[in-house]
């Protein structure tokens, strides 16, 4: 679904919840629990699971949407998860920091605003994703460049690379580490990736034989023994790892 027809499905929902929120909320939840139950009955339980899990999939989306409404287009899970402090807490006051697929700016603008004497580039490849990070207050030694990770990054040295929520969309993932030991010539990396061990339902979705990956466009949702074994093929050597969030976040250094 295009990102144009998903904006008029939402403005058409916003139209005609207003009548739908004249049944009452007891009436309502009621009603949609029953579709639910009627969707997952009449079969075997596994064609069931595969039809509850892609409705679970839409309400998720659904949630993320409503999310990021609520945090003024801020999703809240930087501030509830905290996440932006393992960067920042692990990159020393001066350093020059890349970071990688940046996306709309959260991260990179954490580490400016929190790290003395920092001077932080954000890489983005999405014009739309770099429009979103170049707008509103840019502090002056934080700046946003388009450029694709793997043909143009800028030159280094730099003393930390950050990788969050990259890793997991690169098919050849050794090869682009490497790359970016190549021409960033990092001191260390700072890597945040999905954990596949944080839900039961992820091993059932795959034994179902159905998508089991958070976004459509990851190639992987790594086990921590898959993501050691990359970091070590590419010439990096993990100083520390956390499992927290369902996420897997760790800092290496070249040299492994």
């Amino acid at each position: 679904m295009s990102p144009k027809l998903k904006q008029i499905l939402l403005v058409l929902a916003g139209l005609l919840s207003g009548v739908w929120r004249l049944i009452p909320a007891g009436l309502r939840r009621g009603f949609i629990t029953g579709l639910l139950v009627l969707e997952s009955r009449g079969s075997k339980p596994a064609d069931a699971l595969r039809r509850l899990f892609v409705l679970q999939d839409k309400l998720d989306w659904i949630i993320n949407e409503r999310a990021m409404a609520y945090g003024g287009n801020v999703h809240p899970k930087h501030r509830l998860m905290r996440y932006h402090d393992f960067f920042v807490d692990r990159i020393a006051a001066g350093s020059h920091v890349l970071d990688i697929g940046c996306g709309y700016g959260a991260v990179a603008r954490s580490i400016a605003t929190r790290v003395p004497g920092s001077l932080v580039v954000g890489v983005e490849l999405d014009q739309g994703r770099l429009g979103q990070a170049r707008s509103g207050e840019v502090p002056a030694n934080l700046s946003f460049i388009e450029a694709d990770a793997r043909r143009n990054l800028p030159a280094g040295p730099w003393n930390v690379v950050v990788l969050s929520n990259i890793l997991e969309h690169i098919e050849d993932r050794v090869g682009f580490l490497r790359d970016i030991v190549r021409q960033a010539a990092p001191e260390k990396i700072l890597i945040r990736v999905p954990l596949f061990e944080r839900d039961w339902k992820l091993p059932l979705r795959r034994e179902l034989g159905i998508g089991y990956f958070s976004d459509a466009e990851h190639f992987i949702e790594h086990r921590l023994d898959e993501l050691a074994a990359e970091l070590s093929a590419a010439g990096l050597k993990q100083i520390e790892t956390i499992t927290l969030w369902g996420e897997i976040w760790t800092e290496c250094q070249p040299g492994a």
